[in-house]
């Protein structure tokens, strides 16, 4: 593409500036071919001139289109450059506050400065088990790569974290490290993980120190191998330190301090424990005091030794030698502190009785005076002799600092040895993760060997890291089988060769110190003379002869001679070491062993590398004043790099480059000079150019069509997409150089992408512009038309007026014309009326005299018209009769002729023979009618007879009725009679009452007188009473509306108070129940953990010889253990855990003995109870032997049958009796026992039924008969039997004689013995109704006696009556139990006697069904169907709803009925929580026979079953849903029938009597209750892992609205695809998956209120999970994502609408997402915005608010960012909130849930038990 295609008008570019390094301009004129400047205008709008470089001509870098800035991924950019590169890293991390980057394999991390809240827990969850690229770029997503690929491709892997000192490169690798530990866990119970984390303090304290740029700086490199098992969990790991700047402890710059250790021990030394220390402030000591900055700010240094001393607690370094580690330390400061003065210019002393020195020599226990003397003299070895030599005082001073620093260099190495002790494990590693915290390239103004060193290494990782990313790149194009090209990349061998080779600056100053007086500048001028004409890296000052100048990757260094030779030799004065040889303090002299005794435990070099022997010994072979073969400091560290680097090529390499923003510590400020030196110097832009060498852009073909689609006709767009994408790019893009296709992917060069961009952006401009254009003409025609319907309005109203006013003048114009008409017709109808009536009199006259005249005529001709109809109608009646008879006639003769012909043919049919046949059919039709008419006139005889004795019955009593009548009668008139006489008597008292009367009526008016009077009175204080009253009332009303006003405020507080109290109780409620199951799920895991432990214990314990565990299908405890036991046994289980988890070996070694034992007795139990079940066993086995010979399980069920029945009619019997006594006793009548009274109505009514209950059994007895006859004549003339329908119709197909006469026979026999029958069943039933005849007249005697007996009774006083009755009582229930004694003897002679013949049938029965074969079934019966001997209905009434099972048979129970129970066919063929009703008819069996060991055991056999089976199988959402609907079920059954009032409202009579009678279960059901939310956090955890893996792809990556979101250009970490492939999870699966969900727990029969919230848990997973994965990635944060959410969020809602839903809560769950949603969406520029958004995100945290601001991306052009100034407005707005600084939703957290009571309807005696559950075993009861 040509320049000035792209160097055009309003094109972007960057230019060189001395302050921002890049400047941002804007050409103002299109760039030409040859022209030597650009025009560009500067974003202050400055116009700017720009030279192009005459040479080169090269032009300026162009910037990236604004949709690209802020990406992920630096080689997502289109133009990868130097400009591009930072403008991207400042915008992430100022306007979005992102502090990571990738940039192709490289993690880019700036030190913000300042805690962010993205490294708890909660994030590192998010990002376990994600793809790289899936999420937004961070320190866990490397690590989980590092960790992903250690277990994918079974290599080691490795974590490089670099970068200058105060870049973050300790946290860094610390936060790594931590997400390993919570990853991975720990294989063994000693917490690994946790001694891991713990080593990072204790290496802070000793390595770490406050340097002008950094405040916790580590001053050492590591690198830490985190060993793994097979299984991927920690079991060790392995430390080695390199270059430990040992020169701090002596010696700190302005605004710096020591090592943190020091300050710690200060800052503690008021302990009483730090006494002896003899320490005080920091500022007392040399070595502390120097850098004057002895604190940092926001450290509290007693803290942090509290914190150091726990770490060393953890990693197994005991308080003493803690208390060894500080005294060295202490001694170090002490020794700072011993002054040095001189004595002369050759010699120095130390003032006798130095306090310090003193301190020092107690500390480590040496003698004052050695230490002393060898402080100021040295020993000189020559050849012949020795000799002491004085040293002055710099130099005397200079020695004190060299031990000291070496006593702190031996410090940290034991330290590092055996914190790496701690940290190895005896298990077998599989593999490591290596994390490399090593320093990054270093410049200083003096620069000398430690910068060396440094540089060194990084020289050497940058070429390990451009190799690596050759290689990378290599592979890539490779495997899409692209042309490969070689790409010119810097090669830094010749520099690490100028170093280390041979004659190399290492290899010349070890050789110069070996020199007897060698010095700094004789080795300076062997490097001039060697490499300064050889080598074009190395240069030489020009102002110096001092230094030399090395040409580093990353830049131009100078470093200084002085102190290379002593640092590389590094001596010590070998008679100080000697004297602290001879310490008698231990640590001391441990520190100072031989080499051979001091290396770490794997055998590789000690951690410090080649730091850590700075003063190594030589041979003991060898003379010990022999220093020629030591080994140098260079030495060291350039065979620990070797190694190191050895190391690291043998692994995945994973690289973290950690960058300073600014070196005044100031969080999220960003300096471009600062970020440019480092970005060139840890090999961040090397990769960029690369990357921008070859083909940095790759699109896949879809995503490119996809992103692309707009740039192609639709003419081009064909369906193979890779031929539609190669057509589309060959004429985008003219030059083929520009890119490659690859096999699944195409390759771009650098820019193409932008190119690509501006061609979509200018497509989608003129589609805006086009879009604009129609909705401006559209708003301008619609503005028209307003304009002209206003017109038309304004016109209208005119008009109207206009009108208005002529009509008023027309209105008045009419009136007047009005007024002068009315005025004329008046006086003109005024004329007319008087000659109208002039008129009318004339017109009278003459129609008067007319109608008289037309009367006359009609009166005329009426009278003709009559005689005219009576003539007429005479002639017509002549005429019909004729016409009738002469019809008759007519018919009679055709009725001859027709009747002669039937004649005919009546007399030739007569001399037929099938006439005679017909007429004999007819002749038996009609005798069978006949037959029929005589049967129905029986049956109505009868009925009529019936009616008769009924009649004779009522005319009985109403004889009886009118007897009694004229008995009363007869009463009556004798009464008449005597009240005839007492006439005259009553007449006499009349007279004198009259008298009376008028006397009353006299004083009766003199009253009356009184009373109006008093009337009067009494009316005037009533209206007197009535004003009071009413004012009375008015102050009434005032008051009660005054108290109705108080009382409703009143309520309204109340009401307000009570509502608040319920909801904070609610709440309160809700907090404790969540608190109480997730006490409860730590239970559960305790005793998992236990159960584990147990398991372990007996794996064990089964390889000892001799130990066998029997195999059973539930645990021991079951059987051995109660209730109470077996929850002491978890209880001492979780204190087993944390005893474990404590790691304390002693504790857990007596738990084991203690387990042991109780195995052992286990053991012994198991042993017992294997002998019984053997016993047991063998008995059942003779036992079913003999049951199998004897009759089978028809019989036996139908022997119960009878038994039942017999017994329903014994109670029925009883009842029967019962009532006709009482109503016997009821009635006292005299005509009680009449034919109509009511005793004799009852008894009538009870040999009715008795009658009836014969019959059915009649029916019986001749169905079993039939059968047997049936199956006799069966096996004697091999035929079968069939119904006598079936044999009429084979008689017609018999054509053998012979067996036409069998089948004779054998009716005839038939039918004789069905007359037996009849006449047996005829006598019995003469029998019994003898018998009852002989009862009723019992009865009668009976009822007679009683009327008696009352009779007497009434004649005795009320004492003696009572007596008497009780008496009698008395009497009449001792024959009443005597009579029903012998009743029940005579059924129980009644019972075995049919027993005997039930036995004898059966026999006979399977004899003649042993005989049969398959060919002689019956018709009407299958093959393989046993015969029954009877085919009687059950009657299930007296079903009690009770199982009964043997003790020996609960394992076999439990084992089919949950341990092998498959859910699957017993939620699709059996009712709903069977397994829970049979076990509690199995529990109500053992309550109703008050067997309380049964009911623990089976209660706790359940229990533990449920545990087990889903312990086996817990991940299976069928086995989990099916047993908590089936615990829930149980648990309500145990409520339902517990006899609980409040439980037994909805319950049935006949359910209420199914109650508990015996045991109060409250305690088990609140056990059952537990287990049940257990079951139910299980179901959540099993359903959140099926659900886990497709939420994201489906509510997020997922398009559902196609073509709204378009595809961004992504960088080499590739997202996943939003385009649905072939195993992609969608929003459909996810519906579908719930609906899966819905539909198992509704087969299962879970509780409705249960499901719902379960719904309410799923989409809270679905929500937190979408919206945390939302707020972690930057792609989804765009205007699209917030539309796809919204409309994924409303499919959900339809999904809850389908499923009657909407109310369970689940819609509130996602409203945060919704709300995030709606935040993508709105607008965010104005106030009113922030106002809006603020009130809009109620349930959305500040800190998700702003972190979705922050991560805005516009996906296209036409979208806008969001200002930094806007979203400081939100901060500001939201500040007062109190809301919680969590970022993240918690995905763990589980709503509490709760069990509402739902009873069953169902009658447990109703519930069959299906034989596919092999429960034979228990008996119905």
């Amino acid at each position: 593409m040509a320049a000035s295609e792209l160097y055009t008008k309003s094109a972007r570019v960057w230019i060189p500036d001395a302050e921002e390094v890049w400047k941002s301009a804007e050409l103002s004129k299109d760039y030409k071919n040859g022209d030597v400047s650009l025009q560009l205008m500067l974003e202050d709008g400055t116009n700017l001139e720009h030279k192009l470089d005459p040479k080169t001509k090269n032009l300026p870098y162009l910037r990236n289109p604004d949709i690209l800035v802020g990406e992920n991924d630096l080689t997502a950019l289109s133009y990868l450059h130097e400009p591009a590169v930072l403008h991207n890293l400042k915008v992430r991390f100022v306007d979005s506050k992102l502090i990571y980057t990738y940039c192709g394999i490289v993690l880019v991390a700036i030190n913000p400065y300042e805690t962010l809240p993205i490294y708890g827990t909660d994030i590192i969850n998010a990002y376990s088990g994600q793809n790289m690229g899936d999420m937004d770029p961070h320190i866990f997503a490397v690590a989980e790569e590092a960790y992903k690929q250690m277990a994918r491709d079974e290599r080691n892997q490795s974590i490089i974290v670099s970068g200058e000192s105060g870049a973050g490169k300790t946290v860094s690798a610390k936060y790594a490290m931590r997400y390993f530990a919570t990853v991975s866990g720990s294989a063994s119970e000693a917490n690994v993980e946790e001694k891991v984390l713990a080593s990072n303090p204790i290496m802070e304290a000793i390595g770490n120190a406050k340097t002008t740029r950094n405040d916790n700086s580590s001053r050492f490199g590591k690198y830490i191998e985190i060993g793994f098992d097979n299984r991927y969990r920690i079991i060790g790991a392995n430390m080695r330190t390199y270059l430990l700047e040992k020169s701090r402890v002596v010696f700190q710059a302005d605004e710096e301090r020591n090592y943190h250790i020091f300050y710690q021990l200060c800052a503690s030394a008021h302990l009483p424990e730090f006494k002896n220390l003899k320490l005080s402030s920091a500022n007392d000591f040399v070595y502390t005091r120097q850098g004057r900055s002895p604190v940092i700010d926001g450290v509290d240094d007693t803290k942090e030794l509290c914190t150091t001393r726990h770490a060393f607690t953890l990693l197994g370094i005991n308080e003493t030698y803690q208390m060894g580690l500080f005294q060295v330390l202490a001694a170090i400061l002490h020794l700072g502190n011993v002054e040095i003065k001189d004595r002369d210019s050759d010699s120095s002393v130390i003032p006798p009785n130095n306090r310090h020195l003193t301190a020092f020599c107690d500390l480590v226990g040496v003698s004052y005076q050695d230490m002393t003397q060898w402080l100021c003299h040295r020993k000189l070895k020559t050849a012949t002799e020795t000799y002491v030599k004085t040293l002055p005082r710099l130099q005397a001073t200079n020695a004190r600092d060299a031990l000291s620093k070496h006593i702190y260099a031996k410090l940290f190495n034991w330290i590092v040895e055996h914190v790496n002790k701690a940290l190895i494990t005896n298990v077998k590693q599989h593999s490591f993760i290596g994390v490399l915290d090593i320093y990054g390239f270093e410049t200083f103004e003096i620069n000398s060997f430690e910068q060396f060193c440094i540089n060194y290494a990084n020289e050497k990782l940058q070429q390990q890291f451009n190799m690596h990313v050759f290689k990378l790149e290599q592979e890539e194009y490779m495997k899409e089988q692209i042309p490969w090209t070689l790409i010119d990349f810097y090669d830094n061998q010749p520099c690490i060769n100028l170093i280390e080779a041979k004659m190399g600056i290492l290899d010349l100053l070890d050789e110069e110190c070996k020199m007897p007086k060698g010095s700094d500048d004789s080795w300076a001028q062997k490097l001039y003379n060697t490499h300064l004409k050889t080598c074009s890296l190395f240069e030489k000052p020009r102002m110096s002869n001092r230094a030399f100048i090395i040409q580093h990757f990353a830049d131009k260094v100078e470093y200084q001679c002085d102190g290379f030779l002593e640092k590389n030799k590094d001596t010590v004065n070998e008679e100080q070491i000697n004297v602290l040889k001879a310490s008698k303090f231990d640590l001391l002299v441990e520190l100072f062993q031989d080499e051979e005794k001091a290396t770490s435990p794997t055998g590789q070099v000690p951690g410090t590398g080649g730091r850590t022997r700075l003063s190594v010994k030589p041979d003991k072979s060898r003379d010990k004043s022999s220093k020629e073969h030591k080994k140098t400091v260079g030495c060291q560290f350039r065979n620990s790099l070797q190694m190191l680097m050895e190391t690291l090529n043998a692994t995945t390499p994973h690289y973290v480059r950690c960058i300073k923003p600014n070196d005044f510590k100031l969080a999220f400020t960003f300096d471009p000079k600062r970020a440019v030196q480092q970005l060139r110097a840890c090999g961040v832009l090397e990769t960029i150019r690369i990357s921008a060498a070859g083909f940095p852009s790759r699109w896949t073909y879809q995503e490119f069509f996809s992103r692309y689609r707009v740039l192609m006709k639709q003419k081009d767009v064909l369906p193979d997409k890779k031929l539609t994408c190669r057509n589309v790019l060959e004429k985008l893009v003219q030059d083929q150089d520009k890119y490659q296709f690859g096999k699944t992917k195409i390759f771009f060069r650098a820019g193409q992408v932008a190119y690509l961009e501006k061609l979509r952006a200018d497509k989608l401009r003129a589609a805006c512009i086009r879009i604009q254009k129609t909705i401006r003409c559209w708003l301008a025609r619609k503005k028209y038309l307003r304009k002209r319907s206003a017109a038309i309005t304004i016109q209208r109203f005119t008009r109207g007026y206009q009108a208005r006013c002529l009509a008023k003048f027309m209105r008045r114009t009419q009136a007047a014309t009005i007024i002068q008409k009315y005025r004329r017709m008046y006086v003109e109808k005024k004329r007319y009326r008087q000659k109208q009536a002039a008129a009318l009199v004339m017109q009278t006259i003459l129609r008067a005299y007319m109608a008289r005249q037309k009367y006359q005529a009609l009166l005329r001709e009426h009278k003709a018209v009559i005689i005219q109809r009576h003539i007429r109608g005479w002639l017509a009646r002549c005429w019909y009769k004729r016409c009738l008879v002469s019809i008759v006639y007519l018919q009679c003769c055709i009725r001859r002729m027709r009747a002669r012909r039937e004649l005919k043919k009546l007399k030739i049919e007569a001399r037929s023979v099938e006439h005679f046949k017909k007429l004999n059919k007819g002749m038996e039709n009609k005798i069978m009618q006949l037959q029929r008419k005589i049967d129905e006139q029986t049956k109505d005889n009868r009925l009529i007879n019936e009616k008769l004795s009924g009649m004779e019955t009522s005319f009985t009593a109403e004889s009886e009725r009118l007897r009694g009548e004229l008995n009363r009668l007869k009463g009556v008139e004798e009464e008449a009679k005597s009240k005839t006489n007492q006439v005259t008597s009553l007449l006499e008292e009349l007279e004198r009452l009259k008298k009376e009367l008028s006397t009353t009526q006299q004083e009766k008016k003199t009253i009356e007188d009184w009373a109006q009077t008093y009337r009067n009175e009494m009316e005037k204080m009533v209206s007197e009473l009535k004003d009071q009253n009413g004012t009375l009332k008015k102050d009434k009303d005032d008051l009660n509306r005054m108290i109705q006003e108080q009382s409703q405020e009143m309520t309204e507080k109340m009401t307000r108070a009570i509502a608040q109290e319920t909801q904070q109780l609610e709440t309160d409620l809700n907090e404790e129940r969540s608190r109480y199951q997730n006490l409860l799920t730590e239970h559960l895991r305790l005793e998992e953990k236990y159960d584990d432990l147990k398991e372990e214990m007996a794996s064990s314990n089964i390889s000892k010889p001799g130990h066998r565990r029997t195999d059973s299908t539930h645990s021991s405890n079951e059987s051995e253990y109660t209730y109470n036991s077996e929850y002491a046994e978890l209880e001492e289980g979780s204190r087993a855990a944390e005893d474990v988890t404590r790691g304390i070996d002693t504790s857990l070694t007596l738990k084991l003995q203690k387990r042991l034992t109780e195995l052992e007795q286990e053991k012994q139990s198991l042993r017992n109870e294997l002998e019984n079940k053997e016993e047991q066993f063998q008995r059942a086995r003779a036992r079913d032997d003999a049951e199998f010979k004897k009759a089978r399980g028809a019989e036996l069920e139908y022997e119960s049958l009878k038994r039942q029945e017999l017994e329903s009619e014994n109670k029925k019997l009883k009842h029967d009796l019962a009532e006709m006594r009482q109503s016997l006793l009821g009635d006292k009548a005299t005509g009680a026992g009449a034919p109509g009274s009511p005793a004799y109505k009852v008894l009538l009514e009870q040999l009715n039924a008795s009658c009836e209950e014969l019959d059915v059994r009649k029916e019986e007895v001749l169905i079993l008969r039939s059968q047997l006859v049936s199956q006799k004549e069966a096996m004697a003339h091999k035929e079968t039997m069939t119904e006598p329908s079936i044999y009429a119709q084979d008689v017609s197909k018999l054509k053998d004689a012979d067996e036409l006469k069998s089948a004779c026979i054998g009716l005839k026999d038939t039918n004789r013995l069905l007359e037996q029958q009849l006449q047996s069943q005829r006598r019995s039933y003469d029998s019994e109704v003898e018998s009852l005849r002989g009862e009723l007249q019992n009865v009668k005697e009976e009822n007679n006696r009683q009327q008696q007996l009352l009779a007497q009774n009434l004649q005795l006083p009320p004492e003696a009556r009572i007596e008497a009755s009780l008496q009698h009582e008395i009497t009449r229930l001792t024959n009443e139990n005597l009579d029903l004694m012998e009743q029940l003897e005579k059924q129980d002679r009644t019972i075995r006697k049919l027993k005997k013949q039930l036995k004898v049938y059966s026999k006979r029965i399977g004899e003649m069904g042993a005989g049969q074969t398959e060919g002689q079934t019956s018709p009407g019966q299958m093959v393989d169907e046993p015969i029954h001997p009877v085919n009687i209905p059950r009657r299930e009434k007296d079903f009690q709803g009770m199982l009964e099972y043997k003790r020996e048979d609960e394992p076999k129970l439990v084992k089919n009925l949950i341990l092998e129970l498959k859910p699957r066919g017993v939620a699709v063929n059996l009712i709903p929580g069977l397994p829970s009703y049979i076990l509690f008819m199995c529990l109500r069996h053992a309550d109703y026979v008050n067997d309380d060991q049964k009911v623990r055991t089976l209660l706790t056999s359940t229990i533990n079953s449920i545990k087990k089976i889903l312990k086996k199988r817990g991940d299976d959402f069928e086995t989990v849903s099916f047993w908590l609907a089936n615990t829930c079920r149980f648990l309500h059954c145990l409520k339902q029938y517990s006899g609980d009032e409040a439980f037994m409202k909805h319950n049935t009579p006949r359910q209420n009597e199914h109650c508990l009678s015996n045991f109060d279960l409250a305690e088990y059901r609140q056990v059952i209750s537990d287990l049940a939310i257990q079951i139910y956090q299980q179901l959540i955890k099993c359903m959140e892992n099926i659900l886990q893996p497709m939420i994201v792809s489906g509510m997020l990556e997922h398009e559902t609205i196609q073509g709204v979101s378009g595809v961004k250009p992504t960088g080499l970490r590739k997202r996943t695809s939003s385009i649905a492939d072939e195993g992609t999870y969608t929003l459909d699966s996810i519906l579908r998956q719930l609906s899966a969900f819905h539909s198992t727990m509704c087969q299962h029969g879970t509780d409705q209120e249960l499901i719902k919230q379960v719904v309410k848990q799923q989409f809270y997973i679905i929500g937190a999970v979408t919206l945390n994965n939302l707020l972690l990635r930057k792609d989804m944060c765009s205007w699209s994502k917030g539309m796809q959410i919204r409309y994924n969020v409303s499919q959900l809602e339809e999904w809850l609408r389908d499923k009657s839903l909407m109310t369970c809560g689940a819609k509130e769950t996602l409203e945060p997402l919704i709300q995030a949603a709606q935040l993508l969406q709105v607008k965010k520029k104005t106030d009113e915005d922030a106002e809006a958004i603020c009130s809009m995100c109620q349930a959305l945290t500040t800190a998700q608010i702003v972190k979705v601001l922050n991560l805005y991306t516009p996906v296209n052009e036409f979208e806008e960012r969001v200002s930094v100034a806007f979203i400081r407005t939100i901060q500001t707005r939201l500040r007062d909130r109190c809301a919680s600084p969590q970022l993240l939703m918690d995905t763990k957290m589980i709503y509490p849930v709760t069990f509402p009571f739902n009873p069953s309807s169902l009658a447990l005696e109703t519930i069959q038990i299906p034989s596919s559950l092999n429960l034979g075993f228990l008996t119905r009861v």
